[in-house]
This record gives C-alpha cells, sequence and structure tokens, in this order.
C-alpha cells in the first residue's frame, strides 16, 4: 500500500516549480495498486504542456521517491 503522506511530500517538493509559472497541482487519491490521481490547477490546468509536466515532471519525480507508484493521472 503506498503512503499517502509520502506522495503529499514529493508533491510539495514539486509543487514550487508548478507554482513559479502561475500552476499548481492537488492531490485526488492513491489507489491501492499505485496510481496517483492529481488535479492541475491554474495556469497548469490548461497549459497545453501539462501532459510533459504530469509525466516527465511529477510522475518521474514520484517514482524516484516511492517505489511503489506505478503511475499518475490528471483527473
Amino acid at each position: 500500500m503506498v503512503d499517502r503522506s509520502k506522495v503529499q511530500e514529493v508533491l510539495d517538493i514539486v509543487r514550487p516549480l508548478l507554482q513559479r509559472d502561475g500552476g499548481d497541482v492537488e492531490l485526488v487519491d492513491v489507489t491501492d495498486d499505485g496510481v496517483v490521481k492529481v488535479k492541475l490547477v491554474g495556469a497548469c490546468g490548461s497549459c497545453p504542456m501539462s501532459t510533459l509536466t504530469l509525466k516527465n515532471g511529477i510522475e518521474a519525480k514520484l517514482k524516484e521517491e516511492v517505489s511503489e507508484i506505478k503511475a499518475v493521472e490528471a483527473v
């Protein structure tokens, strides 16, 4: 089972980078099978690069820090 508080800690690490560009990320859910569901808000919610931010930034960092993470999805 994935530690939700650890996921939140990692999101807090990447959050300043998103906020610098007028966006943010909110943790919605962490499933038992290792899928993290997040909501991109602010500028990130409508940015055409949000998929890259999600996969190459948020998902990569979460997988690096929390080995149980299988994927990150925007909801």
